[in-house]
């Protein structure tokens, strides 16, 4: 009986959700047609009955809570009618052929952007992941509604997150943090990536988010009341000064502060914009006047004024900003802007999109400039996991300003250098860089770029780029010029090498080379996985393949010939785990036995985290865990990559009882401290192999090396050391 009730009143309020929307589309679109809206709807009720979601809802709620959040940014009736649609060809037996039928080719070509794809097999999550991404970018080329709906569809399924299992849960949120908040931001739409981000928070780091929420509910109740006596002051003040404007405040989220508290190193009581005040005006002019006023107010912190509506950020965000100090001492931010710009800050491309009535604006076009540059860039990268991490580059915002000797502004990411500079100049005058000239002086080519900065790029004729190149590039367009470089050259280099090679192993042994015919190095390259015979001499130039092994196949007449004797302490294998440590035993290589394996001092991986190997010369196969920087700027050889994987535990041979991790903690300078801290490691059955303490300011820093048995166990620790009263962040130092 319970059970009918419920599922009347979750009927009801369907029907009065339906109704409420209908209303509002219709109060903002009053010319428009919605029985396209009212079919869409009748069209997902009838196929989607019957389905329930994780929550134990009918399905038909999210689609509709979907195209609410459509409705609220006002976007057309297409579009919230693909947002109706948007699950029914993944989840149920309608086709995409049957929406167009019914809702027209635009309907049917904004849902299957939307669609995920699902009859194709991948080999792994990441690939499944970049190809959906892949395929929902390229779709936005065409119809900008595509990301639109996608991220109401993500609003909502955060919105309602805590009904999945644990580890979904968390996949989720980190996609959320990943890609679709900063893709938000980069639309410029302030609203939706702040609740992503807020929602997610919780999941991917707990700890922090409870520190941190009880940090700001602390200071919630002290902090409205200094909000609502600043707000009055205002009021008052631009009455007097006759300047229409209106006034509001807001305590910064949770999620931001966590960022700038991760970033700056700092407490939440040393942030200058935890409180902030927003003055909306009616004119820039106005905007210039209220800086002043507040300025002859409130003391101004030097440095902290910013000037975003004569320099826009990238995603075309405009407001001034400044941080002052009240009476009392307390900081505050003071944020101000005409309504227009308020409205392109909230909702981005939605306020003034290209399906509203009238001409594209220049503004939009800008916005679609640069997801049309994104999708140029990573049409060519194959790999899933470069794809992933270099979107997420992309994704990144865009900070810093410079410019070129004539005044030309050249927006570049945070940390750029002056080879990514060059880059985003010209392709040439990347290859050809040798040095820079930032306002008026050489500088090095690692050197950080900072906003003002007016550079100079010193260019010499038949220079090349260099690998080392990829570890100081931030911006995607210069990775992707210099590993296409690489790439072509580094193989013409390596097919050389490999017949090199082949051809002394022929002479050691006295096989004619001319005896081999075309067909069998192209079976042989089949046999091993490779296409062409060229890629066989790739593989060997590169080491992924021993020239030996490789003349066994071609000629098998030699596989019985005698090999020269090695003393057990001559063996390259011997060798190297005297150098790189015992635990290269713990890793082996995919369909390989004989090929010597070592972890990267870069990252250390350790047992349970995702590997990946990569041959070097001379060296064996480095093993790198996946989410180390240097896999991104080693992987343009896709000939150099191979599959690891972690060998069953051997702790009783004494050759995998735990690897090395450093971890950093900075905390409170405060009594106590330390033993808290070595008496949890004790606690965990975790060695301290060294310990060292740094203090400054009443904070401290301290490094701790200790022996880790897997992935589980550090996160088990680390979760315990964040617990602890006066930590404010623990992180693993990669390299050691």
């Amino acid at each position: 009986m319970a059970t009918f009730r419920q599922q009347i009143a979750t009927n009801v309020l369907r029907v009065t959700r339906f109704r409420d929307l209908m209303k509002q589309v219709g109060a903002y679109r009053p010319n428009d047609d919605l029985d396209l809206i009212k079919k869409a709807y009748e069209f997902s009720l009838r196929y989607h009955t019957g389905q329930t979601r994780a929550s134990g809802e009918p399905y038909l709620v999210h689609p509709l809570e979907v195209a609410c959040v459509l409705a609220e940014i006002k976007l057309d009736t297409i579009a919230i009618a693909a947002g109706l649609l948007h699950d029914l060809v993944e989840d149920t037996s309608v086709t995409i052929e049957v929406i167009q039928k019914e809702f027209g080719e635009q309907v049917a070509h904004i849902v299957e952007g939307v669609t995920k794809i699902g009859k194709i097999d991948f080999h792994t999550r990441e690939e499944r992941q970049a190809e959906n991404l892949r395929k929902m970018m390229l779709a936005m080329v065409d119809d900008i509604r595509v990301i639109l709906i996608k991220l109401a569809d993500r609003l909502h399924n955060m919105r309602t997150l805590q009904h999945l299992p644990e580890e979904r849960r968390l996949a989720i949120a980190r996609e959320t943090l990943e890609i679709y908040a900063p893709i938000a931001h980069r639309l410029g739409m302030g609203k939706i990536r702040g609740e992503l981000e807020d929602l997610a928070f919780p999941y991917v780091d707990p700890i922090a988010y409870q520190q941190v929420h009880e940090a700001v509910e602390a200071r919630r109740k002290s902090g409205e009341q200094f909000l609502a006596h600043i707000e009055g002051i205002l009021r008052e003040k631009l009455k007097e000064a006759g300047i229409q404007a209106r006034v509001e405040s807001r305590i910064k989220r949770l999620y931001s502060i966590h960022l700038k508290i991760q970033r700056q190193r700092i407490t939440v009581d040393q942030m200058y914009d935890l409180l902030a005040v927003r003055v909306i005006t009616q004119s820039v002019q106005d905007c210039y006047a209220v800086l002043g006023m507040i300025h002859n107010l409130w003391r101004p912190v030097p440095g902290r004024i910013k000037d975003h509506i004569a320099m826009p950020r990238p995603n075309l965000y405009q407001s001034l900003h400044t941080s002052v100090i009240a009476e009392n001492g307390s900081p505050f931010e003071m944020q101000i802007r005409t309504e227009d710009m308020h409205h392109m800050a909230e909702e981005g491309i939605a306020a003034h999109w290209k399906y509203k009535d009238g001409p594209v604006s220049a503004r939009d076009e800008q916005r679609l400039a640069w997801l049309r540059q994104v999708v140029e860039w990573q049409r060519d990268v194959s790999d899933p996991n470069e794809f992933l991490s270099t979107l997420k580059i992309d994704l990144y915002p865009e900070e810093v300003y410079t410019f070129t000797p004539k005044g030309k502004v050249v927006v570049l990411p945070r940390d750029a250098t002056p080879v990514d500079f060059a880059y985003t100049v010209h392709t040439e005058v990347g290859h050809a860089c040798v040095g820079a000239k930032v306002n008026g002086r050489m500088v090095p080519l690692r050197y950080k770029l900072k906003s003002g900065d007016i550079v100079e790029i010193v260019t010499q004729t038949g220079h090349n780029p260099s690998r080392d190149w990829l570890a100081l590039v931030r911006s995607s367009r210069a990775r992707q010029k210099i590993k296409h470089w690489l790439n072509v050259h580094q193989r013409e280099r390596a097919i050389e090498i490999g017949r090199k090679l082949i051809e002394k192993e022929a002479r050691k042994y006295r096989v004619p080379m001319k005896g081999i015919s075309d067909q069998q190095y192209q079976k042989v390259a089949g046999d091993l996985g490779l296409g062409r015979p060229d890629d066989l001499m790739a593989a060997i130039g590169y080491g992924k393949f021993s020239a030996r092994q490789v003349l066994a196949r071609l000629a098998p007449a030699t596989a019985a010939e005698p090999t020269p004797e090695v003393t057990p302490e001559e063996k390259p294998g011997g060798l190297l785990r005297r150098v790189f440590g015992g635990e290269s035993g713990a890793i082996t290589v995919k369909g390989h036995d004989d090929l010597l394996v070592y972890r990267a001092r870069c990252c250390n991986p350790i047992r349970g985290e995702d590997i990946v190997g990569y041959v070097t010369r001379g060296k064996g196969v480095a093993v790198h865990a996946r989410g180390c920087p240097n896999v991104v700027n080693l992987m343009y050889e896709s000939d150099r990559r191979i599959d690891v994987e972690w060998a069953r535990p051997r702790k009783e041979d004494g050759q995998d009882g735990g690897f090395p991790v450093k971890l950093t903690v900075f905390c409170d300078d405060r009594s106590g401290m330390l033993k808290q801290m070595t008496a949890l490691i004790s606690d965990e059955d975790i060695n301290i192999r060294n310990i060292e303490a740094r203090t400054a300011n009443s904070q401290a820093t301290i490094d701790i090396v200790l022996d880790i048995e897997n992935l589980k166990h550090l996160e088990r620790l680390v979760g315990g050391l964040r617990k602890i009263p006066g930590v404010h962040d623990v992180q693993r130092v990669q390299k050691i």
